[in-house]
């Protein structure tokens, strides 16, 4: 382990023992002198931001990958006001779960406590830094945060933003630390550092995120892509539909919960898809049809096998005609990634059918899928998404950032 490695871990370490000492009127009170600092230092994180934006246009990277590192007045704006929202949050800890005596007269109680050290790996996305340091310290987390170099002057500008506001709260001691050190290197070696790091929670990429599973023996949170689906059923409102298929596509297309493929009941489509193709069209939406939907919108691609499985993170979506409830159901349990799923329906015992049968951290009737968001769900922001199945799924707020410990109380009893 290097040097730099094992200070830093140690002090990480060191760090989550003071954090849990603060009162949560001493966190709330720090989170909304985060908040202001944010907004203090726009012009010093915009411009920081801008020398990241021309690094990334000369490098010719994607369009969708310079859309989610790019930041404006509204976006931190978002942030801000979302360290706010977590300030206003019920706190977790010290909750009890469950509660009971047993015949001997202990009294056991399950309570929720902080995970410890908590490594978020992400790429793009400014505000992750800020996000997940709100939700980490409202929990009595303490982050090791290593963001991309792509957006290592705008990290480094919002933690010292972030900084100002726990200084100006006299906490005088480093509740978050930013990984400035650069090379994959220094990302292996803490991923070996089990002794000092609880959880890893990777934000990005699917390559990304198989290569920190791959790489890391620490407990991993993780979801590799967001392939969501629409389902059209044949008794869903068309206008609305549209609307929704639109928002949940166009909006921001560039995120894990953007829709990628549209599944339409057999009895609509031929009403349906030239209306659907007619707004794509004024979006800048290309779709990708199988041989059903082709016959009934000639001369549009072709969707192969792949594309079923494809996270688009762009303006292109997938397209198929669907006998029924069963088989759009089986279609997005086969190629799906367990991400976010929305039934379009007027028949309420097919949204039930739909919600129990589909196998997705977050299923929805009647919405975009553009819902499936932490700051939506209430949670202030989200730590991020999980599609795994123990500890987490979903948007991950506050009490998906808390473990529990038993305590036991006795009067003198002995096991005999």
């Amino acid at each position: 382990m290097s040097s730099y490695v094992k200070n830093l871990v140690k002090q990480a370490r060191w760090a989550s023992y003071k954090l849990a000492d603060l009162s949560a009127q001493e966190k709330d009170a720090a989170l909304k002198n985060m908040a202001r600092a944010i907004l203090k230092n726009k012009r010093f994180i915009l411009s920081e931001n801008a020398k990241d934006l021309v690094k990334a246009n000369k490098k010719g990277l994607k369009k969708s990958f310079i859309e989610r590192l790019a930041l404006n007045d509204e976006r931190l704006k978002e942030m801000s006001l979302s360290l706010k929202e977590i300030a206003s949050l019920k706190h977790p800890l010290g909750q009890e779960i469950s509660k009971t005596s047993r015949p001997n007269g202990i009294q056991l109680s399950k309570v929720r406590v902080p995970i410890g050290v908590v490594l978020i790996i992400y790429e793009a996305r400014p505000n992750v830094t800020s996000d997940c340091t709100g939700l980490l310290f409202k929990t009595s987390n303490v982050g090791i945060l290593r963001g991309g170099a792509d957006a290592e002057h705008t990290n480094k500008a919002i933690a010292k933003a972030l900084r100002q506001g726990l200084l100006k709260s006299k906490i005088d001691f480093p509740a978050f630390f930013i990984v400035e050190k650069p090379g994959h290197g220094i990302v292996d070696e803490l991923l070996q550092q089990s002794e000092y790091i609880d959880l890893v929670i990777p934000r990005g990429g699917e390559s990304l995120i198989r290569k920190v599973v791959e790489t890391s023996n620490i407990p991993v949170i993780k979801h590799y892509k967001g392939v969501c689906h629409i389902f059209i059923d044949d008794s869903a409102d068309i206008k609305k539909s549209l609307r929704i298929c639109v928002n949940a596509k166009a909006q921001r297309p560039s995120v894990c919960n953007a829709v990628e493929t549209i599944l339409v009941h057999k009895k609509i489509a031929g009403k349906f898809l030239p209306l659907l193709k007619k707004e794509f069209d004024k979006a800048g939406v290309s779709m990708r049809l199988d041989k059903r939907a082709l016959k009934i919108l000639p001369g549009l691609k072709k969707a192969e096998k792949e594309d079923w499985s494809t996270e688009y993170l762009d303006l292109i979506v997938s397209v198929k005609i669907v006998e029924g409830l069963e088989e759009a159901i089986e279609h997005i349990n086969t190629y799906g990634s367990h991400h976010t799923e929305s039934i379009l329906t007027k028949n309420q015992a097919n949204a039930r059918r739909f919600t129990k049968g589909v196998d997705s951290a977050c299923c929805f009737v009647n919405m975009s899928t553009r819902f499936s968001d932490g700051f939506q769900f209430g949670l202030g922001a989200e730590i991020g998404i999980s599609t795994d199945k123990l500890h987490a799924r979903g948007p991950m707020g506050l009490e998906e950032l808390t473990t529990y410990k038993w305590i036991g109380r006795g009067s003198g009893q002995i096991r005999i």
